[in-house]
């Protein structure tokens, strides 16, 4: 058998750590504007709140749905992004660092927010809207990495299985063709040539095979 030559790994697609690692960075950004904003009445959010729970009132939400529950959520909601973008910045294996990295930037943002914001009003129940949020958004991010993970591991299972299907086609097509050439003499030269026919399976697993039309036709059960 011909020995099969597997040269250097291909190198790693790193497009997903670097989108998710500056819309990370720019996302904290945002949320840090927002809260450590020094006068929260200049980013008029009693008005946009009292707009908002106007509409959820109009479209049937119970009216004991106040102004503390809306913060509630919208506490939450804030941080459901930063925990999705945390967990797809981070390495597969080191995404429980979110776990403490998520509760622990809230806390610094309430602790900030209660020794240096005198405007601005520092509660646990805070931290525990946004850790809330941010485990909700790392748990969506570890589904669709584990989603996309069985998904490549199904193309790759895929394509081994045509390439032992198409060499296992080779092999019984030189197969016949041998037993098509003990029928018959063939000049020393001839012999010789098909001695030296590369192994299917080397061929298969050759990358230029599957570009030089030599492949054959094999079915594949749907």
């Amino acid at each position: 058998m011909t020995q099969i030559q597997v040269g250097p790994p291909p190198p790693r697609s790193h497009a997903r750590l670097w989108i998710s690692t500056l819309l990370l960075i720019v996302y904290s950004a945002f949320v840090l504007l927002v809260t450590m904003w020094p006068q929260p009445e200049q980013l008029e959010f009693d008005s946009i709140a009292g707009r908002v729970l106007r509409a959820l009132h109009n479209l049937g939400v119970p009216e004991r749905f106040d102004y503390n529950e809306l913060e509630f959520a919208a506490n939450i909601g804030m941080f459901v992004p930063l925990g999705f973008l945390l967990g797809l910045a981070l390495a597969r294996k080191a995404w429980w660092v979110a776990i403490f990295l998520l509760p622990a930037f809230s806390g610094a943002i309430e602790l900030t927010q209660g020794i240096a914001l005198d405007e601005r009003v520092s509660t646990v129940l805070d931290v525990l809207a946004n850790t809330i949020g941010g485990y909700t958004g790392l748990l969506l991010a570890m589904i669709l990495r584990a989603m996309i993970h069985a998904r490549d591991r199904t193309m790759i299972e895929r394509e081994l299985w045509e390439r032992r299907a198409a060499a296992a086609e080779l092999q019984r097509q030189n197969a016949a063709r041998a037993v098509a050439r003990a029928s018959q003499p063939a000049p020393h030269a001839q012999a010789q040539a098909w001695a030296e026919e590369p192994d299917p399976v080397t061929r298969v697993l050759d990358a230029d095979f599957w570009e030089t039309g030599d492949a054959p036709t094999v079915r594949i059960p749907t």
